[in-house]
Order: structure tokens, then C-alpha cells, then sequence
């Protein structure tokens, strides 16, 4: 499918970049979220950003075509045919199905490229630590793209953070037929793991979960607790058959509740006890509100330019195969939870 056996493998192609230098990328998927790696990729080439969109490719021809003609560039049928024809390719976005996001980032990188692989990461563990040995081997750069660690308003809120101690998050979605190949903890709510995670920096201790498919054969609605060493408990909800659209997370610290809207990119900071002059006092006059600084943009943009300034410098991404591994290893777990609790509840039995 996106792999194409009938052409010989392409040799390994060593480059030094300089910093002005013109980055050949490609897309792998160009469904929903992969057209719109193309359309950022080919708007910061417009405004002069030191790259150039090679070329789409899709199993799907039509719309590997129809979109490859709405970006300007060539469409292709399997990552070998594009490596053939382009030897000039340097960086790739991998946003084809999760089934497929080893195999493909595999032979790019093997080929010489560097890749942003979307979330999840890939299906395994085992998958995950071959990536790792892989990049180490090659000297290949790899982004997941945990598009939330790019949100303004999570960059505006890393700073303050100090100690959280509750997490109380929710992302719910109304039903569309994509992503149903994977659970609702894989396609929705590892965003918001990834995020917990960087921000408490302590090991899972229990995990506690419930989840239900709704109108697929996968958890379409999940909730879950989880407790961290340092004393730190997440609630974390995610839906995808929900009737509104709400991307929220909100934690407690010592002397502060902070709620930071996905959406709207703007986060509240409610503090006890301290004198900050740009904020105003609240129903109580000893707690103070402030809203952050956040300058908003397109997380996706921030995302690839922070990937394409790695490929240059050959710098460590943001969120690297570390991040990506941590988020899908709990993502695995709380998918472990809910099967065991719905054995334990007979559930199966429910829904045949």
C-alpha cells in the first residue's frame, strides 16, 4: 500500500545543512491531517521559509492528486516511487494510519530522511524501541507530533509551572470517520497524556479506567485516574461521540488553579497570596486572577518550523522519540485498564 516492493531500495544519502538552506520534504498521508501538513508546508515556503514541498503520496490516488494540485507539487503512490524519482528529499511527515507509521518511517529514514511521525507514535513499545535504535544508527532527526506541546497557551503556562497536584482534563469531539482504527486514548486523549506528562515529570503508579465503544468497534468514550509517584492524580476524559467540541485542562498547585482552552489558546491563573501587578482581584479579594501573554498561531506551523529548524541544526526536538514512547506506553497501559474492567464487568456480554 504505502510501501512499494517492485523498485530497489534506496542507498542512504549523507547531507550537511547550512542554515539557509532550501529543506525538500514530502508528505506520507494526505488524509484530513495530512493535507494540512502540506498546506502549512507549502504556505511557509510561500512566505520564504527555506522550504520546498516535493510531493504527496496516498494508496489513494485521487486524493493524493487532488491535493497534490491544490499545493503545487507531484503525487506519488508509495514512499519508493517518490525516493526514486526525488533523491533530493531530506524531511517527510508521516501521518498515514497508525498501522503503518513504522514501516513507512523505517525506509525514509533508511533512505536519508528525517521524519515528523504523527501521533501515537507507532502501535508498540517494540516498534518504538527499534525507531530509537534506528535513529541513533542513522543519525536520523524524529519529531512526534504531540501538536499540543506547540498550543501557545501551553508554551504560556510551562513556565509557572511548579508542583501540580490534581489535573482535571477533558477533550471531547463530535463523531467523524477518521482515526477509527485505533481507541479514542490513542487518537484524542495521549494529546493531553503527553502534556500531563511534561508537565509533572513523575512515574505512573496506578491507573485506574473505564471506556465503551459507541458507534465503532473501538473505546469511543474513555475515562480515566491516574496517580503518579509524587502524589499527583489526573482525571482525564475523552469522547468522540460527544455533542460539543471542549478541549480543557485545568490543574491545582500549591496556591494556584490554573485553566489553560486548547482552543481558544488562553489560559487563567487564579493565585493565593501573591502580588502581581497585572492581575485583578476575583470574587474573593484574596485570590488574584491574571491571564497569561500568549501570541496566537497555528500550533501545526509552530510544529513544523520547530522540526525544520532541527533538520538544519540537527538539534534535538521538543518532543522527541523519548516523549512519543512515554505518552504511548500510558496511552497502552490505560487501553489495558479498560479491557480488564470491562472483562471484569462482563461488558463484552453487553455489546454482542
Amino acid at each position: 500500500m504505502w510501501l512499494n516492493q517492485d523498485f530497489p531500495a534506496i542507498g542512504r544519502r549523507e547531507r550537511n545543512l547550512s542554515t539557509d538552506h532550501l529543506i525538500h520534504v514530502a508528505v506520507v498521508g494526505v488524509g484530513a491531517f495530512g493535507r494540512n501538513h502540506a498546506r502549512v508546508y507549502q504556505q511557509l515556503a510561500k512566505v520564504g521559509k527555506g522550504v520546498r514541498l516535493v510531493g504527496v503520496i496516498d494508496s489513494d490516488m485521487d486524493r493524493a492528486n487532488k491535493v497534490a494540485y491544490e499545493f503545487g507539487c507531484q503525487a506519488f503512490a508509495s514512499v519508493q516511487v517518490l525516493l526514486s524519482a526525488h533523491r533530493e528529499i531530506q524531511a517527510a511527515s508521516v501521518a498515514v494510519p497508525t498501522l503503518y507509521h513504522f514501516a513507512v518511517a523505517r525506509q525514509l529514514m533508511e533512505a536519508g530522511v528525517d521524519v515528523l511521525i504523527e501521533k501515537p507514535l507507532v502501535c508498540s513499545l517494540d516498534e518504538a524501541d527499534e525507531l530509537s535504535g534506528l535513529a541513533a544508527r542513522l543519525g536520523r532527526i524524529v519529531q512526534v507530533g504531540h501538536l499540543e506541546r506547540f498550543n501557545p497557551a501551553v508554551r504560556a503556562t510551562l513556565p509557572i509551572v511548579t508542583r501540580p497536584m490534581f489535573f482535571e482534563v477533558h477533550r471531547l469531539s463530535e463523531f467523524t470517520p477518521r482515526s477509527l482504527d485505533i481507541d479514542v486514548v490513542l487518537d484524542l486523549m495521549i494529546h493531553d497524556l503527553d502534556v500531563v506528562l511534561s508537565f509533572v515529570k513523575s512515574q505512573v503508579e496506578t491507573i485506574r479506567a473505564v471506556g465503551l465503544p459507541v458507534l465503532s468497534d473501538k473505546v469511543d468514550i474513555a475515562n480515566v485516574r491516574v496517580e503518579f509517584e509524587s502524589g499527583c492524580v489526573a482525571n482525564f476524559t475523552a469522547s468522540r461521540v460527544s455533542t460539543e467540541r471542549v478541549r480543557k485542562l485545568r490543574f491545582f498547585q500549591p496556591k494556584q488553579y490554573v485553566s489553560i482552552d486548547y482552543g481558544r489558546q488562553d489560559v487563567l491563573v487564579f493565585s493565593v497570596g501573591q502580588n502581581d501587578p497585572a492581575a485583578t482581584a476575583s470574587v474573593n479579594p484574596r485570590i488574584q486572577m491574571a491571564r497569561l501573554p500568549t501570541v496566537s498561531g497555528e500550533p501545526l506551523e509552530a510544529e513544523l518550523m520547530a522540526f525544520l529548524d532541527c533538520v538544519r541544526s540537527r538539534s534535538q526536538p521538543l518532543v522527541g522519540l523519548d516523549d512519543g514512547r512515554q505518552a504511548l506506553s500510558l496511552a497502552l497501559d490505560i487501553i489495558r485498564a479498560i479491557r480488564e474492567h470491562g472483562r471484569r464487568l462482563h461488558l463484552d456480554e453487553l455489546s454482542s
